[in-house]
Order: C-alpha cells, then structure tokens, then sequence
C-alpha cells in the first residue's frame, strides 16, 4: 500500500479556481434573470456549441441518451426498423435506440480502437436497417468516409454518438458535423461537462433540428399545440450557463489530455500492457478516456490500486450480456473481438488536472507490473 496522495480517474476538486469562480458567476446571473427554462442562457450556448462544432445548429436537451432517441425519431425512426451499432459503448447507447420504439443490431469492433467493424456492420444489413449509430469511442473520430460510403450505398442514415468526443476532428471537421446528425453528452465527467446531466443534438439539416426542437418540449410547436408526441427533455438555464462558462477551457483542458497520452504512448514500456492503436492524427483524438488492454487485468488492476491510482472499465460487460436485452439483435458470426476486448480492458487517470508528476507515477506503475 502507499501513503502518496490518491490519483482518481476524475478530480473536479483541482479545477483551477478561476473556472470555479465563474462557474458561480453564471450561476448567479441566472438566478437573478428570472429565467430558468429555455431562455436566453440556452439559446447563446446553443449557437456557441454549434459553432464550435462547424454545423448549422444545436438543441440542447436533458441528456446524452435523450439527444440520441429524440435524434431518431426526428430521423422517422421507430416501431419495425433497425438501428445497427456496437456493443462496446455506454448502455445508453442502446437503450435510446430502443426507447425510440426501433431495435438496436450489434456490429463487432476492430480491437485496435474499439470501435465498429466496417466487415461486421455489413453482416448485420437487413431490409429493415434504417442507421448506423457509430460511437467515437474513448474520444477518437475515426476516418468517417467508409460509414458513410456504406450508409449511401444503402440508403441509411449515419448517425454519431459523440457523447466522449468533444472537439475531436478529422480533416478540419469536428465530431457530429458528419452524419444526419451528432448527439453530445454533458454529463459531469466528459471533457465538456456540466454539474448534472446535460445533452445537446447538432445538426446541419434545419428541417431536423426544428423537429428536434418540437420534440423536447412535449412535441410543442407554440404554446398549447401539440402536433406530435414529443417528451420533457430540456436543457435547463444553469447548465446552459455553466457550458458556456467551460467551453472556454475545453481546447486547454483537451491540449493537456493529450499531452499526458502522449506520455503514456511514449513511456509506457510493459510486455504485458497493450494499447490501443495510436491516432494518425493528433487532434482526431481527445482522449475522454485513455484506455489499455492486459490478459492479466484484475492483476493490473490491483496492482495500480496498491499504488494509490485509482481505474476504471470501459466496458466490462458488453451490451448482448445485459439481462434486459439478452435477446438483442447481432452479428451471425458472433461478436467474439468485443467479448475479449470487455475482458481485458482498463482505463487511466487522464484528467487535466493530472500533474506531471502524478503521470510520472501511473507511468512507472505499469512499468513495474509483472504478471
């Protein structure tokens, strides 16, 4: 055991307090305007989250899972179609598909990033597909051209979960700029979060996004008019405000992630830990979770608790293991590299509070592990 000072996976408790402070000061003006539910705080974060991505708009909703169902159907997606995705992502993921009446079908992933399997996508093709759900998995946008030469080929809509991919890029463009439409998360730990739950749908199709819009608010185009069963799914004046106050840490926050995965890629030096392909581009990767593979993981684990560092899995149950969607739709070959890759997975403090030396530590921890 040690007597050094833990290193968690997320620490708010170390955010510089200039953040803090003006996280009060947002804070503070919202409780003096009066507004608490879609105002003014909402409307400017809306339109400086879509700039930031590069797309034609943004509605801000409850959370995560709520931009991904509200996404769906305001796509037409429901009863009777198929949404094929991956087993290896938040369960959320899955249960928004099946929340918007759709069945989700589980694609394999590649083990060298996790994320899905252009091969295993094609095996789960049916006249009844309608999208591919492709998460950014651990904060990586991939090359996005063969989804969406395969969603074309197909007539599917390509969707993106972006709910760890804050500001990740690929040729200039940023996560969710891609597809029909991209959801975002801003649950706490994300690299753009704020202090509760929190989602945001980015688009550049207006058509989509006013529906979106309709659909948060009870399905309420003017007041008392419901055209359409929407539900409650609204990103409130707080939150709104306190996004608006870290988006202006997020690329800092993001610059220094990658600086400590580069540390990790460089100097991690472990026959026993493996990592995960290394980005071909710096800034396609932000790094919401570094995450490394070991046979021996429960070992690795417990060795690096010893030493004060606190892990976590991301995921340590793949969705078709779920009890509540055991039956789930998936690949006819099976789903065998993300079965392994859920066995062996661990993930590393990469917060950005993380010090140098705090890093130096996590670094020489593995490197001491032997089997």
């Amino acid at each position: 055991m040690t007597d050094l000072k833990p290193i968690l996976m997320n620490d708010f408790t170390k955010e510089p307090e200039s953040l803090v402070e003006a996280q009060f000061e947002a804070i503070k003006s919202v409780l003096k305007s009066g507004y608490y539910i879609l105002g003014p705080k909402v409307q400017s974060f809306e339109k400086q989250w879509a700039t930031y991505c590069g797309v034609r708009g943004a509605v801000g909703v409850a959370n995560g899972m709520d931009a991904i169902e509200i996404g769906l159907r305001s796509l037409g997606i429901g009863p009777g179609d198929e949404v094929i995705t991956t087993p290896l992502t938040a369960f959320a993921t899955v249960l928004a598909i099946v929340r918007s009446g759709a069945q989700p079908v589980l694609a394999d992933i590649d083990p060298s990033t996790a994320q899905l399997d252009i091969e295993s996508l094609s095996r789960c093709l049916s006249p009844k597909t309608k999208a591919v759900l492709l998460v950014h998995l651990y904060g990586q946008i991939l090359d996005p051209a063969p989804f969406q030469q395969f969603c074309s080929a197909h007539n599917l809509f390509f969707i993106e979960d972006c709910a760890q991919a804050h500001g990740a890029e690929h040729n200039g463009l940023r996560a969710g700029s891609f597809g029909a439409l991209g959801a975002y998360s801003f649950y706490p730990t994300k690299n753009l979060g704020c202090i509760g739950d929190g989602g945001c749908i980015v688009s550049n199709h207006a058509e989509l996004l006013e529906h979106c819009s309709v659909l948060r608010n009870y399905g309420q185009t003017e007041r008392y008019h419901h055209p359409v069963l929407g539900l409650n799914s609204r990103l409130d004046e707080m939150q709104a405000a306190i996004l608006s106050v870290r988006l202006n840490w997020l690329d800092q926050f993001t610059d220094r992630r990658r600086t400590i995965a580069a540390r990790y890629f460089n100097e991690i030096e472990n026959p026993d830990v493996e990592m995960l392909r290394k980005p071909s581009h710096p800034k396609s990767h932000v790094f919401h979770l570094f995450v490394v593979k070991a046979s021996n993981r429960s070992d690795l684990s417990i060795h690096l608790k010893n030493r004060g560092i606190q892990t976590h899995i991301h995921y340590p149950i793949p969705v078709h293991h779920q009890h509540s969607v055991k039956e789930i739709k998936r690949d006819p070959k099976g789903l065998n590299r993300a079965e392994l890759f859920a066995n062996q997975c661990l993930s590393l403090p990469i917060h950005p509070q993380l010090t140098d030396d705090e890093v130096t530590r996590v670094i020489d921890a593995i490197n001491s592990f032997q089997r």
